[in-house]
C-alpha cells in the first residue's frame, strides 16, 4: 500500500476560500441543512463565570456539522459526472454527511472508514445507502485506498476538510453563530470549536472575520493530537506521529489541511488541548445537565471551558458541539467515569 497522497486532495490544496463563498454556501444548503439554535444554560454560565452560548451541531442532519460541507460540495459536482458517484474517507461524521447528501442528489457513494470507527457511525453510513470499505488505520493508508477506487470508477473524491467547497459549507456555522448572537444582543469575545483537519474551524474563523471581526476563534484538540496548536505556534504545518489512541475518534487527523491552515494561521487565537478524561466529563455534563447527547470528539470545546483552559471570567463566548453520534456504551462510560 503506497503512502502517496490522494490526487484530488493535491488538486484543491492551492485553492482558497472567501467570505462570499460561505454566503453562497448558505444559500445552497438552505432547506436541507438545519439552522441549529444558539442555546444558553444557567448551569453552564454559573460553572464558567461567563455567558456561554452553545451551538449544538449534534442536532444537525446526520448528527454533525459535516452535512453542511458535504451537501455544498456535492451540489457543485456537474450533472454529467454524478452517475460515477463520490468517494470519501472518514471515521464516521463526514461519512454520514456525504452518504446522506449523495442519497438526496441521487448519487452512489463509497466511504473508506476505519474498522474501529464507532459502530453507530458504520451502521448509519450503510443505512444511508453508501458502500463502506473498512481499513486498519494503524497499518493501511486510507488515501491510497480511496485513490484506487476513484481510478477504477471515475468517482469524485470529497475530502473531509481540505476542500474549498467543504470549508465554505462548514463556515455557515459561523454565519449562524454571529447572526444569532447579534439577535440576542451578545457581542462574543471568543468562539471555540473542536478541531481535526480544520475544515470547520477555518470556515467559522473566516465567517467571524466577515460578521464579527472582534471575536477571537480558538481551536480545541485532544492532548496527544495537537497538530494544529503546534502548527499555529511554528507557523508551518506539523503532523501527528500517532494515528490512534484518543477517545475523540472524529479529531484524529494526521495534520492540518493546507487550505484551513492558510486561513487559521492568521485568524486563530491560542490553540487549546483537552485530555480524554476531561472530554468524558464534558460528555457526561452535556448528557446530565444540558440534556444533550454529544460524542467525545464533539465535546472537546465544552471540555475546554469546563476544565478552565481559557480565562472566561465575565466573558461572552460560544462553544460548538460538533457531533452527537455516540454509542450508548460511550455515554454510559462517561456518566460512570
Amino acid at each position: 500500500m503506497t503512502d502517496s497522497p490522494i490526487q484530488p486532495e493535491a488538486a484543491v490544496s492551492e485553492q482558497t476560500v472567501s467570505y462570499s463563498d460561505i454566503e453562497a454556501a448558505a444559500e445552497r444548503i438552505r432547506g436541507e441543512a438545519l439552522v441549529t439554535p444558539l442555546l444558553r444554560h444557567p448551569v453552564l454560565d454559573e460553572r464558567c463565570g461567563a455567558t456561554v452560548l452553545i451551538k449544538p451541531e449534534n442536532l444537525q442532519r446526520t448528527g454533525s456539522f459535516k452535512f453542511r460541507g458535504a451537501f455544498n460540495r456535492l451540489c457543485q459536482i456537474p450533472e454529467s459526472e454524478r452517475a460515477r458517484g463520490v468517494v470519501a474517507c472518514s471515521s464516521g461524521n463526514h461519512a454520514q454527511g456525504v452518504a446522506a447528501s449523495a442519497k438526496l442528489l441521487g448519487m452512489p457513494a463509497t466511504i473508506v472508514m476505519p474498522s474501529d470507527a464507532p459502530r453507530i457511525k458504520l451502521e448509519r453510513t450503510r443505512a444511508s445507502g453508501a458502500t463502506v470499505v473498512t481499513y486498519d488505520r494503524s497499518r493501511e493508508n486510507r488515501d491510497a485506498i480511496a485513490a484506487r477506487i476513484c481510478s477504477e470508477t471515475g468517482a469524485t473524491f470529497v475530502h473531509p476538510y481540505n476542500d474549498p467547497a467543504v470549508i465554505a459549507g462548514q463556515g455557515t456555522v459561523g454565519l449562524e453563530i454571529a447572526d444569532q448572537a447579534a439577535a440576542l444582543g451578545v457581542q462574543l469575545d471568543d468562539v471555540l470549536a473542536c478541531t481535526g483537519g480544520g475544515g470547520l474551524s477555518s470556515g467559522i474563523a473566516l465567517a467571524l472575520l466577515g460578521k464579527s471581526p472582534g471575536t477571537r476563534f480558538h481551536t480545541v484538540e485532544p492532548a496527544m493530537f495537537d497538530d494544529y496548536k503546534r502548527s499555529l505556534e511554528a507557523g508551518c504545518i506539523q503532523s501527528n506521529q500517532l494515528k490512534a489512541g484518543s477517545i475523540c475518534d472524529a479529531l484524529l487527523s494526521e495534520a492540518p489541511g493546507e487550505i484551513g491552515f492558510s486561513i487559521l494561521r492568521s485568524l486563530a487565537g491560542t490553540g487549546l488541548l483537552v485530555t480524554d478524561d476531561e472530554v468524558l466529563d464534558a460528555v457526561a455534563f452535556a448528557f446530565s445537565e444540558l440534556k444533550l447527547v454529544v460524542e467525545p470528539g464533539g465535546a472537546a470545546a465544552l471540555a475546554a471551558v469546563l476544565s478552565g483552559k481559557l480565562p472566561l471570567r465575565k466573558k461572552k463566548i460560544c462553544i460548538v458541539l460538533t457531533g452527537g453520534n455516540a454509542d450508548p456504551e460511550t455515554i454510559l462510560k462517561s456518566v460512570s467515569n
